[in-house]
């Protein structure tokens, strides 16, 4: 079972924040990668391409964490969860969403041919938040 966010986290989240994603590699070795970050109150959510090494780590193990830290280094958040899905539903609209959040263009310029863009939906199971209210 999952945990809340707390107020204090949906805002940080709200804001223009850097996510890094750590998945587990077949051989159990780490994998981090930095990635644009949103939640919709419950879960977090980021977005990546089906072929790229994080989404084929999480589609084969959920299991994840999350290093958030804002412009000011003293506020960030800390993330163990679990992916509970990952669609193409939406995954369009979200990736112009946070490509607006994050560079102030509505349209993404990153698509690549041939790499449909994936949603990934991740519940929170523990959550550190450190100076969120500064």
């Amino acid at each position: 079972m999952g945990v809340q966010l707390s107020e204090l986290a949906k805002a940080f989240l709200a804001e223009k924040v850097l996510a890094h994603v750590a998945t587990l590699m077949k051989d159990g070795s780490p994998q981090v990668t930095p990635v644009w970050v949103e939640t919709d109150g419950t879960d977090i959510l980021i977005n990546s391409a089906e072929p790229r090494l994080k989404t084929q780590n999480l589609m084969r193990d959920g299991r994840v964490g999350l290093s958030i830290m804002g412009e000011n280094t003293r506020r960030n958040m800390f993330v163990r969860g679990r992916v509970t899905e990952i669609t193409v539903d939406g995954a369009i609209n979200q990736i112009n969403r946070l490509s607006l959040k994050y560079t102030g263009n509505p349209d993404y310029q990153g698509f690549r041919d041939g790499e449909p863009r994936m949603v990934i939906r991740i519940e929170p199971l523990r959550v550190r938040e450190r100076g969120l209210d500064r």
